[in-house]
């Protein structure tokens, strides 16, 4: 039987995967297990009563487990993992917190109304320390040979950067940086990948409004 999933749906488009990265880290999950799942898509400005009244935080993603509505793409992730163990996606604990301030790093340099507030140098720290993590131990992913929890978290946080900064600030990931090119290049030609993303239009729609707040 397929599990239940909700989603974001994309702004302007009810139907469509939105600009959730959790929410395409738990479809990603789904997809490399070979789970079948139902993908509810919530339009998060308008959400439907049915949803609040099974998941009153409103928060997405949320996957039905044995009856249960549950949220929070940490908690969701882990049960994947013990109820569906192949292929086992478990990051070795040294691993498990690589890249783990790029996406927060990453929010705060878009929001940035002031080119010396030192966001950028941050985001730039966190994305050096990546790229010597992938060229000490060899990729192409976090954990090296074989893919892992850690790297269906990032993969969408990169994506968003890529497109958001690329189109509000013109900015890109520095060449400087080989091993995060290729580990981008990597994760994007995944079929999985390519199946759960949303399309930049509507990764930038949806960063729009915190850009512009």
């Amino acid at each position: 039987m397929a599990l239940e999933v909700c989603v974001k749906a994309a702004v302007g488009a009810p139907d469509l995967l939105g600009d959730c990265p959790f929410c395409q880290r738990v479809l990603l999950t789904l997809e490399l297990k070979k789970v079948p799942y139902k993908a509810h898509h919530i339009d998060t400005s308008d959400k439907p009563k049915w949803f609040l009244e099974v998941n009153p935080e409103g928060k997405v993603p949320v996957v039905k487990f044995d009856d249960k509505w549950v949220p929070d793409s940490d908690v969701i992730v882990g049960i994947l993992e013990e109820k569906y163990p192949e292929p086992p996606l478990t990051t070795p604990p040294e691993f498990a917190s690589v890249g783990s301030k790029i996406f927060s790093c990453f929010f705060q340099f878009l929001k940035s109304k002031d080119p010396n507030d030192g966001t950028e140098q941050a985001l730039l720290e966190e994305l050096k320390a990546l790229d010597e993590h992938l060229k000490k131990h060899g990729g192409p992913f976090i954990a090296g040979e074989k893919i892992t929890a850690v790297d269906l978290s990032l993969a969408p946080k990169l994506y968003h950067l890529e497109v958001a900064l690329g189109h509000f600030k013109k900015w890109s990931v520095p060449e400087s940086f080989p091993h995060v090119h290729s580990y981008m290049k990597t994760l994007g030609s995944l079929e999985s990948f390519q199946k759960t993303k949303t399309v930049p239009e509507y990764v930038i729609a949806g960063w729009s409004p915190k850009v512009n707040a």
